[in-house]
């Protein structure tokens, strides 16, 4: 008889920890996610996986060393323990918005103040592999451009060497036509009244990089709240964006399929988020035509933190107040494995953050920050074939563009340089 009733004691146990499990899979929307994660990207039916061609490397400019393979392991990660030859870029995106929560106007201005002198204070002595100090990429809201004279202080603290502004927008029901004038008409401020943005090199067309806000990226929420636009990524692509960093956005119902990828994706009017497919980034293919470049950051379980000792927290690469940037995040970004399909010495880390929120900024700019970058320099000493680069959003585009061209090093623009062709 006791027999029996543990046997039903622990089947009891086992069904409610089930149960619970499921709650929190669906409460997460991990189930969006989690099978790609899980089974790795080679096996997700969303993302095309073009074969790398090296043929198509040989029509690269003479004189410059070109990449056909990469020996050794297959992964950044893989590659970082056993202290291989590892390029990583850090670009740090952050949806900029000083009248978060709508403060008095006099708040709003001591944030952007703090920004402004305690970024290159703090920052200003730090040096990545190749002597250049921390990148921020502002991504700045059109719709919370109230005060003109904060583009103008971004301006001179990116013309310092600090980092560089792109396009963010929080948008509800619009229609086509007043998603393009609203991205049109910014874009054209920020570059003819601001001296922000830039031309590409071929197009001459003002080219941005863009955040959607509220992660409802192609009308990609279940409610339609938040966007309105389908066909998002072509009239983005048409106004001049060169990529998209919008996501991760787990624990968000807009997540996703593809995680930890960068790849090309296309959209049209007739469905939301078109950009849960695409093809891969890939050595030697030639970017697919009129499809948008989607940069992603690191997605994964952090089973080092977990809700009430049980769960594992979601890692999407959030810089928080009380979630710093440490060498403890770092190889869990690494294991994320970002990189072009064929290029694993390449690894892209591209993090995100809410830089003008309450205890965010005190992080941002504080002790723990400043730590991080120390302990980068100490791990880039001890490992002799790890090499770090800060870098802008839009740097580590035409990276992606580099890696997929078979460029053999990095060259990185410098933060006021033209766009890489």
């Amino acid at each position: 008889m006791m027999f029996w009733i543990i046997v039903g004691l622990t089947v009891a146990v086992l069904a409610i920890e089930t149960a619970l499990v499921a709650y929190v899979v669906r409460k997460k929307h991990l189930d969006r996610w989690l099978p790609s994660y899980l089974f790795g990207m080679a096996n997700c039916p969303r993302l095309n996986q073009p074969e790398v061609r090296t043929d198509a490397l040989a029509a690269a400019p003479s004189g410059e060393k070109i990449v056909t393979h990469v020996s050794g392991h297959r992964t950044p990660w893989e590659r970082y323990v056993n202290d291989e030859p590892l390029d990583v870029f850090i670009a740090v995106c952050d949806h900029f918005e000083p009248d978060n929560a709508k403060p008095a106007r006099h708040v709003a201005d001591a944030r952007m103040s703090r920004w402004c002198a305690d970024y290159p204070r703090l920052f200003g002595n730090v040096e990545d592999s190749s002597g250049r100090p921390p990148q921020h990429s502002f991504f700045y809201p059109q719709d919370e451009y109230f005060v003109p004279e904060y583009l103008d202080q971004l301006r001179d603290l990116c013309e310092a060497g600090f980092g560089d502004v792109e396009i963010h927008l929080h948008h509800d029901d619009d229609t086509e036509e007043e998603l393009r004038e609203k991205l049109e008409s910014f874009r054209d401020t920020l570059f003819h009244r601001h001296g922000l943005l830039r031309r590409d090199p071929v197009t001459n067309e003002i080219v941005y990089g863009f955040i959607h806000g509220n992660w409802a990226l192609c009308n990609s929420r279940p409610d339609g709240r938040w966007c309105g636009v389908n066909d998002e990524l072509t009239i983005l692509r048409e106004t001049g964006c060169c990529a998209d960093f919008t996501m991760p956005s787990a624990p968000e119902f807009t997540q996703t399929r593809i995680v930890n990828s960068i790849y090309y994706s296309s959209s049209d009017a007739k469905q939301p988020k078109a950009h849960d497919r695409g093809t891969a980034a890939s050595l030697g293919v030639t970017p697919p035509l009129n499809q948008l470049l989607m940069v992603q950051g690191p997605l994964t379980l952090d089973w080092q933190n977990r809700t009430r000792g049980i769960m594992p927290r979601i890692e999407n690469g959030d810089l928080l107040h009380r979630r710093p940037p440490t060498l403890q995040r770092l190889e869990q970004w690494l294991r994320c494995g970002v990189h072009v399909g064929g290029r694993p010495d390449w690894c892209f880390i591209k993090l995100h953050t809410h830089g003008c929120k309450d205890g965010n900024i005190d992080t941002l700019l504080g002790e723990e920050t400043q730590r991080f970058h120390q302990a980068l320099a100490d791990e880039s000493r001890q490992r002799t074939n790890f090499r770090y680069h800060y870098v802008t959003a839009y740097e580590m585009s035409q990276l992606v563009h580099q890696a997929e061209k078979g460029i053999a090093f990095p060259q990185r623009q410098a933060a006021d340089a033209m766009a890489i062709s």
